[in-house]
């Protein structure tokens, strides 16, 4: 056994403790407020890359005949872990803002308000978003629903008040329009959603947006939060 290289041994038993709590950390930090949902990810992120450097400094040290220690074990479960979600997460084109309707879009009241929208812009990227949305997300489209708009109206506003982690920041039933907040269950992203009904001939038809507040894509979140609602709806 060749101990001149021990210092690959201990640089990989911390990088694994460090990776760890840095790729477990992140998520658990960003859920309980105590850092916001993006340091929490990028601390998670940098986990996922140290967990990585941590897998070749632990295959180093087995390499030298060191055995397979913490480092090798720890890196390699991070390792597969972020890879699986790397690869997951390309799955999704690199956009944060779905709606039903990319012509004539629901439009933001309260998330755009200086006051609720905190300076953000909400405007929809036309011309890079409808495509990739058009390729990926062809299942979304607007609700008919059988029902006068008012009729309408109060069945979407019934169950966007049922629906789990979302908070109703503006409600104008003169205009058939909610809108509001859903928070992401384990980083605690906030994402502004507003739906609109509006009337189709002798019923309705409702439309729907959802928009991140954080990160250039969604993972499909936002996708899947119309897809849930409009089920809950229908």
């Amino acid at each position: 056994m060749d101990h001149s290289h021990w210092w690959v041994g201990r640089l990989a038993f911390s990088l694994g403790v460090t990776a760890l709590l840095a790729f477990a950390g992140g998520p658990l930090l960003a859920h309980f407020g105590v850092a916001s949902p993006m340091a929490g990810f990028a601390l998670f992120a940098l986990g996922g890359v140290l967990g990585v450097v941590c897998l070749v400094a632990g295959i180093a040290t087995a390499l030298y005949g060191d055995g397979y220690g913490f480092g090798l074990i720890a890196g390699a479960v991070i390792t597969v872990v972020f890879v699986t979600l790397a690869a997951f997460a390309r799955r999704y084109p690199p956009i944060n803002d779905i709606t039903t309707d990319i012509l004539s879009l629901p439009q933001f009241v309260s998330a755009a308000s200086p006051s609720g929208g905190d300076g953000r812009d909400m405007g929809y990227q036309q011309a890079s978003f409808a495509p990739q949305q058009q390729a990926s997300y062809p299942d979304i489209k607007p609700l008919p629903v059988n029902l006068t708009p008012d009729e309408a109206f109060r069945r979407v506003e019934a169950a966007a008040r049922q629906m789990p982690d979302w908070t109703i920041t503006h409600d104008d039933p003169a205009a058939r329009v909610i809108e509001g907040v859903a928070t992401t269950r384990l980083f605690r992203f906030k994402d502004d959603f507003v739906i609109e009904v509006r009337p189709d001939g002798n019923a309705s038809i409702v439309h729907m947006r959802s928009r991140s507040r954080d990160g250039k894509g969604d993972v499909g979140a936002n996708a899947a939060r119309i897809r849930a609602f409009f089920a809950r709806l229908g």
